[in-house]
């Protein structure tokens, strides 16, 4: 006799071990940063213009909306980061047992969180 299965798998339900949420985190990360990339690219080309265009960029910056989004985009950077690190040491098989890998990822979250509000803290 079949098995009686969901016709479709709701993520938002389920609950996700914390592994999980970092790995998908990992490729939503990557995806904004890709995305943004022109952007940065902008932002520097602008700061080394001319000191007239770093005066203004600077002024730019000093809107708290223009603020938190350059500090989630740095959550991002942060972020994929450490996550990268973390992909490289199950690479080379370490940290490839499942309580470890809770552990990696829950630093991931740590030092990503942690660097981004010593920024926030730093900067604002």
């Amino acid at each position: 006799m079949a098995k009686a299965r969901p016709k479709h798998l709701n993520l938002f339900v389920i609950k996700q071990p914390i592994t999980a949420i970092a790995s998908i985190m990992h490729r939503v990360s990557g995806m904004v940063l890709f995305l943004f990339t022109a952007l940065f690219l902008w932002l520097l080309q602008r700061s080394i213009a001319s000191p007239e265009s770093f005066a203004a960029l600077k002024e730019q910056i000093a809107n708290p909306i223009v603020k938190i989004v350059l500090f989630a985009l740095l959550w991002g950077y942060l972020h994929h980061f450490f996550a990268g690190l973390k992909h490289l040491a199950f690479d080379v098989h370490v940290g490839a047992d499942i309580p470890t890998a809770k552990v990696f990822a829950a630093l991931v979250f740590v030092f990503s969180i942690g660097l981004t509000l010593l920024a926030v803290v730093t900067l604002w």
